[in-house]
């Protein structure tokens, strides 16, 4: 029986990351050493995130490498609020504007410091 799944985000700028998903997103450290970060949202349900030294030996030799590539998904109850948070006040460049699509959802993109794309997502129905 699956009891966690999260992902875990190989990265050259393990402070930086750590700082950004902790001070802009609100997770919490859980654990830290000098190559790996453990972080958590302790409401229900639980969300998790982990960040990895991309050179650390932990990872087949062939695979450490930052990550490229990647888009997660945070929805929110009001995309417009964190859109004036997070690009107006905090200044992050959005990568894509707030908008809306037809698919019923407001969202914006900005991106964290290993160009992790962060979809800021809500429902318009």
């Amino acid at each position: 029986m699956l009891s966690s799944f999260y992902p875990v985000i190989c990265t050259s700028r393990l402070k930086e990351s750590r700082a950004f998903y902790t001070g802009l997103l609100g997770f919490k450290t859980t654990f830290e050493v000098d190559w790996y970060v453990s972080l958590s949202r302790p409401e229900m349900p639980p969300y998790e995130l982990a960040l990895l030294d991309h050179s650390h030996p932990a990872l087949p030799e062939a695979y450490r490498l930052p990550v490229r590539g990647v888009l997660l998904n945070i929805e929110v109850d009001d995309v417009g609020a964190e859109w004036e948070r997070l690009v107006t006040c905090e200044g992050l460049r959005p990568e894509l504007a707030l908008c809306t699509e037809d698919l019923g959802q407001r969202h914006f993109i900005v991106a964290d410091p290993n160009g992790v794309l962060i979809d800021v997502i809500s429902s318009t129905s």
